[in-house]
């Protein structure tokens, strides 16, 4: 009975030295990886912490961007409007240009035609000359000036070789395509006014409009633009020159009869 109680007590006691032995041996395994468990709760707090840092960071960026580019999308279509008002600006400078040149054009081939007809036909000179004033921006006839043009009328219809040359002009004051296409307006009136009123043959008249050009006053006073505000009618004829022709040379004058009287060129 000792020896069973002995032996009991022994086996309790290795038991007991043995379930605290387990104990200390769990306790001190267990304690690091509790230690790593909770450095690594610690870590994934911080991650979370800074990636929710970088994503306001990243959303402070983007707002940012977001800005630049609506202001750099206005500024791109403002500068779009420019450049198509610049454009517009453009091509109506080019249309006006171009209409111009063509004025310019017109007139040096009308001047050039003139001055031909006059150089190839040398026995023509000039008989008579009126200058038809016109108002300030107008171009319609007055009583007075269809009285002058009235009388050299009657003094062509007695000429049988003749042309007129109807040379238009106006002040400096305005532009100077303005200026050219009033002068012809005016020019225009005059040879209407001679080809419907007294039937002057359209052919034998040679007309242009030259602006400014060749003015009768160079003052920039009010009398001297009205001055230069114009209309200059030339005739020119070839009957004297004829005559003279038949009266020193009767067989000259004879061939001369026989052939068809000398036109000038049409303008």
């Amino acid at each position: 009975m000792r020896a069973f109680l002995a032996t009991a007590c022994i086996v309790t006691g290795v038991m007991f030295a043995g379930g605290c032995a387990t104990k200390k041996y769990v306790r001190n395994t267990a304690s690091p990886i509790q230690a790593k468990v909770d450095q690594v709760g610690d870590q994934t707090t911080q991650n979370g912490q800074q990636i929710k840092e970088t994503r306001d960071q990243v959303k402070q960026v983007d707002d940012h961007a977001q800005t630049g580019i609506s202001a750099a999308t206005e500024r791109a279509s403002s500068a779009d409007q420019h450049a198509a008002t610049a454009d517009q600006h453009a091509g109506e400078a080019m249309n006006k240009a171009t209409l111009a040149a063509q004025v310019g054009d017109q007139n040096t081939q009308a001047l050039n035609g003139l001055r031909n007809v006059i150089a190839n036909i040398d026995d023509y000179q000039m008989q008579t000359s009126v200058s038809v004033p016109f108002g300030f921006d107008k171009f319609m006839l007055t009583s007075d000036a269809k009285q002058d043009l009235d009388k050299l009328a009657t003094d062509v219809h007695a000429d049988k070789r003749f042309f007129i040359a109807v040379e238009g002009y106006t002040d400096s004051t305005g532009s100077r395509m303005y200026n050219e296409t009033l002068s012809r307006k005016r020019a225009d009136a005059v040879v209407e006014y001679l080809v419907a009123k007294h039937e002057i043959p359209i052919y034998r008249i040679h007309m242009i409009g030259l602006g400014p050009e060749k003015p009768v006053d160079d003052a920039r006073t009010r009398t001297a633009r009205a001055k230069n505000r114009r209309v200059e009618v030339k005739v020119f004829s070839a009957d004297q020159v004829t005559s003279s022709l038949s009266t020193t040379n009767p067989a000259n004058s004879a061939n001369r009869s026989q052939q068809p009287d000398k036109q000038p060129d049409k303008q």
